[in-house]
């Protein structure tokens, strides 16, 4: 039964490391990739010699810890909520509706936001605004708002198939443990600190784990289909996928995004291996209290 997942493994995942390869060539396609000239790490000069190099690493790291962080505590806070909810409809109903923005493709959601941040017929400048006493805000050309504006979008965007993940850990944990709980006069509070959470521990590592692996990729669509591809917004939304892609429309050179993709795995398979050594060595030294 495991051997057609395997076949598949490998051919999806490990045939095209061999690909690896053009990171470090000068890719002539009259030549093809393996006759074309290796320039060695000519590629990954592009990257980090240019201007733009700490912008978007900066931008990218900020991001993406942001949203580890204020994801896991949003998504886990909600499961949470969602579990007190005693008739199954209403429970079901909620999922449902926490659930749809993360089916929603990311060109539909950039016309979202752009139905609610229009300068001419947002929804906030036309009918949020004016009852605040404010004026209008152009919020495509103001770089300071993004960081809010993209937090929040992906926020509602992903918190909630984080927080099925998280629902279906909660549900998973023996009900006993809260009669004991209850017996002995805990609050619903000390339930959650001293049960809830502790259990549901492992899934909020392992998560977590897979998104540090990932903390140098960014959701190409919230940094550019969201703010619209819109070049004055560029110091706070362009990160390295975003930069990446600009560049190779502009010079076509596939060298030099696949070393920026090599860049990115190698740099989050090393957090994902120091992360997972603090959590094992945390969980070592505390079994040994």
């Amino acid at each position: 039964m495991v051997i057609p997942e395997i076949i598949y493994l490998i051919i999806n995942n490990y045939l095209p490391m061999f690909g690896l390869i053009i990171a470090f060539k000068d890719v002539n396609f009259t030549k093809g990739i393996w006759a074309s000239d290796w320039v060695g790490f000519k590629n990954f000069e592009y990257l980090f010699k240019t201007s733009d190099a700490m912008l978007i690493t900066r931008n990218t790291i900020l991001y993406n810890s942001a949203f580890i962080i204020i994801n896991l505590i949003i998504a886990v806070g909600v499961a949470i909520l969602l579990n007190e909810v005693k008739k199954k409809l209403f429970a079901r109903f909620y999922q449902s509706v926490i659930l749809i923005p993360y089916l929603i493709s990311m060109v539909i959601v950039g016309y979202l936001v752009l139905a609610m941040l229009s300068g001419e017929t947002g929804y906030i400048n036309k009918q949020i605004l004016p009852m605040l006493g404010m004026d209008p805000i152009s919020w495509y050309s103001e770089a300071k708002y993004w960081p809010y504006i993209l937090t929040f979008v992906n926020i509602w965007k992903h918190v909630g198939y984080l927080c099925v993940i998280y629902l279906a850990a909660i549900i998973g944990i023996d009900p006993e443990y809260y009669e004991a709980a209850r017996i002995d006069g805990a609050s619903k509070w000390q339930q959650i600190t001293n049960i809830t959470i502790p259990l549901i521990t492992p899934v909020i590592v392992i998560m977590t784990l897979l998104q540090i692996g990932r903390i140098f990729y960014s959701e190409f669509g919230l940094f550019y289909q969201v703010p619209l591809d819109t070049g004055a917004l560029f110091p706070t939304t362009n990160v390295i996928d975003t930069y990446v892609y600009r560049a190779l429309l502009r010079l076509g050179d596939i060298g030099m995004s696949s070393a920026a993709g090599l860049y990115q795995s190698v740099v989050g398979f090393i957090l994902v291996l120091i992360s997972n050594y603090v959590v094992s060595k945390r969980n070592s030294d505390n079994a040994l209290f």
